[in-house]
This record gives C-alpha cells, sequence and structure tokens, in this order.
C-alpha cells in the first residue's frame, strides 16, 4: 500500500499546498488555524486521483487565500476521522464529496461546477455569486476569459456581436438580464484595464455591439428585456445622442456667473462673495446646485444682505481654476473686499450658507491627513516599500485611498492594531495610498483592486490577503498575542486586524 501511495503521489505531482490530514487533531487544528478550507473526502486513493490532479491545480491558484485539503475515508488512520466528522463517500456516486469550512466550522457541499475557474472563483469568495457560464441558461453564450480570447472572438466573428462586459454581482438577475447577448467577459479585475479604457467600459454592464469584429457602439436600454434585444438585434441603431444639458450660467437664476474675464472686477466691486466652483459633470456640484439657488434667492431677496453668491465653471475658466488650485468640485471660497479669504468645504446647504454669511468666521482646520497624524502605522511610497518590508519579518500592509469610506472606518481600528505591537521589533503595520500618483503602479504591482485591502508580508515577501474583520478589541489582542495565537485563528474567532501578526 506504502508503496502504490508513493507512485501514486509522484504520478500525481501533487502540490504541496495540498495538505493530507489523517488525524481529528491535526484536522481541528487545521479548521483553527485556518479561516478558508475546501476538504476533499475520498472513499480510497483510487478514487480521489482525477480530483486531486485538478485541486492541485487550483491550490496554486489561491495560494494565500484558501486551503486544500484531503482524507482519505478508505485509510484505516483516517476512517475513524471520517466518522466523526460524519462524511460518508462511499455513498456518493464518484466516490468522493468535498466540503467547505469557514472560520472554523462547516459552510457548506460544493456543489458548482467542478472546473479549476469555478473552485477557483469560489475559495476567493465562499459567499459570493457562481460564475455566469455555470448558469445552464447562459450555455449559448460565449464566456470570454482573457484579452486574447477576446481578440480571436473578434477577428474570427463574420457575425455581428453584441458583448457584455460585466463584473461579479451578487444580485444574479442584474447580471443574467441580458441571456441573448452573444458573449460575455468579466473585466472587474485590474488587468483588464486596456479592454475597460479601449470600450469605454465606465460601470456594470456595459454592452458594446460589433460586426466584423469592430466596434460601433453601446447599447444602452439597460431596462430591455430578452425579447427586446433579440427584437433590436433584427436593426441594430446605434442610441440617439441626449439633448445637452442647458449650461448653469444660461438658466434664470440669481447666481453670478463669472468667468476668467469678468471675476477680479466682480470681487472688487463687491465686498462679500461666496463663489463656488464647480464641472458640469460633478453629481455633487449637481446636489448642491439647487441649495446653492435657494440661498442666492433669500439673500437677493434682502434690504441687507450679509453678501452675495456666484459660480464659476473651473471645466472652462481654466485660468481662474489653476489661480485658485481648484482640484476637487465643489469647491465654495470666500472673498471678502478683494482678497480671498477662507475655503469652506462645510457650505452645502441653503441654511448652512445663509447663516454662515450672516456670522462670517474661520472653518474648523481641515482633518489631517493620515500619515500627517502621530502612529505607529509606517507610511511607505512606491520607491522604498520593498526594502522597508525586507527590515521586519511580519508586516500588515493597508492598501488605501483617502476618499474611501471603508478605509476611514479601518484606519482607527488599524492605527490601534500598530500601536499595539509598537514595541516589538519584528512586527510592522504599514500603509500605502494608492491615490497618489507614485504609489499607482505599486498599488497595481501587489494586487490591489479595492479599498482598503490588506496585504501581510514575511520579509517583504507577500504571503496572503487578509480578510477578516476590521474591527480592534485592545483587551482581546493582548489575550491573543499572550496565548500565541495564530493568523488564522483571528479569522475563526472574527477577531480583528490586531491580531493579524500575534503569532
Amino acid at each position: 500500500t506504502t508503496a502504490f501511495l508513493l507512485a501514486f503521489g509522484y504520478s500525481l505531482k501533487l502540490s504541496p499546498l495540498i495538505e493530507k490530514i489523517s488525524d481529528h487533531k491535526d484536522f481541528k487544528k487545521l479548521l483553527r488555524t485556518r479561516n478558508n478550507v475546501l476538504v476533499l473526502y475520498s472513499k480510497s486513493a483510487a478514487a480521489a486521483e482525477s480530483s486531486l490532479r485538478l485541486l492541485s491545480s487550483v491550490a496554486q491558484e489561491v495560494k494565500g487565500r484558501g486551503t486544500i485539503s484531503w482524507i482519505d475515508c478508505g485509510d484505516t488512520e483516517s476512517r475513524k476521522l471520517c466518522k466523526k466528522m460524519k462524511v460518508d463517500p462511499n455513498s456518493k456516486e464518484k466516490g468522493v464529496e468535498l466540503l467547505h469550512y469557514k472560520d472554523g466550522a462547516f459552510h457548506t457541499e460544493y456543489n458548482r461546477a467542478v472546473t479549476l475557474k469555478s473552485m477557483v472563483a469560489f475559495l476567493k469568495d465562499p459567499e459570493g455569486a457562481p460564475l455566469w457560464e455555470e448558469d445552464p441558461e447562459a450555455k449559448d453564450i460565449v464566456h470570454v476569459d482573457s484579452e486574447k480570447e477576446l481578440r480571436r472572438l473578434l477577428k474570427k466573428e463574420d457575425k455581428p456581436l453584441l458583448m457584455m462586459f460585466y463584473a461579479p454581482c451578487k444580485n444574479q438577475y442584474n447580471c443574467v438580464l441580458f441571456f441573448q447577448v452573444l458573449a460575455g467577459m468579466n473585466v472587474y479585475s485590474a488587468e483588464f484595464e486596456r479592454i475597460k479604457e479601449e470600450y469605454n467600459v465606465r460601470g456594470y454592464p456595459t454592452i458594446c455591439y460589433f460586426e466584423k469584429g469592430k466596434f460601433l457602439f453601446h447599447f444602452e436600454n439597460y431596462g430591455a428585456t430578452a425579447a427586446d434585444i433579440a427584437e433590436w438585434l433584427k436593426n441594430p441603431q446605434a442610441p440617439q445622442p441626449q439633448a445637452p444639458e442647458t449650461p448653469w450660467a444660461d438658466e434664470e437664476n440669481v447666481v453670478y456667473h463669472l468667468t476668467d474675464e469678468d471675476f477680479d472686477k466682480f470681487i472688487k466691486d463687491h465686498s462679500s462673495v461666496l463663489v463656488m466652483f464647480h464641472a458640469p459633470w460633478c453629481g455633487h456640484c449637481k446636489k448642491m446646485k439647487p441649495e446653492y439657488e435657494k440661498a442666492a434667492e433669500f439673500l437677493h431677496a434682502g434690504s441687507d444682505s450679509p453678501g452675495v453668491l456666484a459660480a464659476v465653471d473651473a471645466t472652462v475658466n481654466k485660468a481662474l481654476a489653476e489661480r485658485y488650485h481648484i482640484s476637487g468640485f465643489p469647491t465654495v471660497k470666500y472673498f471678502k473686499d478683494g482678497e480671498e479669504k477662507y475655503t469652506l468645504p462645510h457650505l452645502r446647504t441653503k441654511k448652512k450658507i445663509i447663516d454662515w454669511l450672516q456670522n462670517p468666521e474661520a472653518p474648523p482646520p481641515p482633518e489631517p491627513a493620515w500619515e500627517e497624524k502621530q502612529s505607529s502605522v509606517i507610511h511607505l511610497a512606491g520607491e522604498d516599500f520593498r526594502e522597508s518590508l525586507k527590515k521586519k519579518k511580519h508586516t500588515l500592509v493597508m492598501f488605501y485611498a483617502p476618499w474611501c469610506p471603508h478605509c476611514k472606518n479601518a484606519i482607527p481600528h488599524f492605527t490601534t492594531a500598530a500601536e499595539a505591537f509598537k514595541e516589538d521589533r519584528k512586527i510592522a503595520y504599514a500603509a500605502v495610498d494608492c491615490a497618489k500618483d507614485q504609489n499607482h503602479d505599486l498599488c497595481k504591482q501587489e494586487g490591489v483592486d479595492g479599498y482598503p485591502t490588506f496585504n501581510y508580508y514575511n520579509y517583504g515577501k507577500f504571503v496572503e490577503k487578509y480578510t477578516g474583520e476590521r474591527g480592534v478589541s485592545k483587551s482581546e489582542s493582548h489575550h491573543l498575542i499572550k496565548g500565541g495565537s495564530s493568523l488564522p485563528a483571528l479569522q475563526k474567532n472574527k477577531c480583528c486586524v490586531v491580531n493579524f501578526l500575534s503569532y
């Protein structure tokens, strides 16, 4: 038997990432120390052969994010373990059973497609929706997985082609509404940036119409049914251009609309002026616009007005935008006696605008950037990233963007975690601001496709992504540190980032 197994293992060239378990204590330890485990139970080694070949490839693809384990229930030592786990692969048609364990407990039986792509997708997001191509009703759609496949399809396909570029969708209805499209491609990953740029994919889904491999136009009727699309395909027409919005300056309102040419004179002629720098496409500007107009009407009607309201389209009047360093919209500035005095980011409603003008005061100082605050978090940039990580045995890096709400929520917890480990020379907590130009390439290189992303490194080498809870309980963290808790134990117990490196 031993000789057979050795030969069996050698012929398969099993990935060392697959953990063969036979003892109950070892299995409990595995579940305690790993939070995302797919276990293959087999009635014999022979029955497991084809599954293990596939799982060897899966294990390589999900390295650092998931664990594959094998339990041979036909083996004398493992039989007790299978019995304790109440698993009997003998009852299955192929003599194997795949079960998933999450956070130390049984999660679900794996019942999706037994393919490399589907299993990898499942382990990367065990609670996510199945891949679109797994749906039986999507069998007639050509599912494209790579830029190379897309180019090949466009080159060979003579018939008109409707291609849907989409992102994985937990609300399955939104994803599979377009059953009659000829092809679909998941382009959510950062590796498809060139495709998204080429076909102007700005949201999901984006549906493109091709003829003889040439992109002609977008299909924009996103409320269409399958029958509507089939009917449209009989005579494809480009979407009718929408009438352009009337520029704010051309509308009837009491806001003064200023330009590069008349701005200085207006500011000198009026002792108290609030100016809103805006852009026509800016959603926050559109939301603020009616409030700003109502405030202007109120001030205009008063006999003793504390000031006037003006607006500048910064996309047209670029000299003004440059002079006043306008980098975001809307930006509200206050001018007193011809001079710029304050920038007022908190004035967004009619009441706040009027109240402030009636009693102009310096706004509260802006919240300092995270890296400007004193903390035990090391802030890294592209040029010093790798060298800094090599100096520490364990480093947890938070990749973030300052505007990201989830990042803002995570920052205090991450900072507290760094403080808890500041005396440990082997451990570091670091952060990278991906919104900075000098860090764009670094963040892409480190696989960051959303914020915040937490990566764990060992002496500068990437090991895995942290996907556990982002809260922090300081007393619990010190208890875990003292007990030598491991990273996966943290995830099992739904603890927090403060415990990530406590092993």
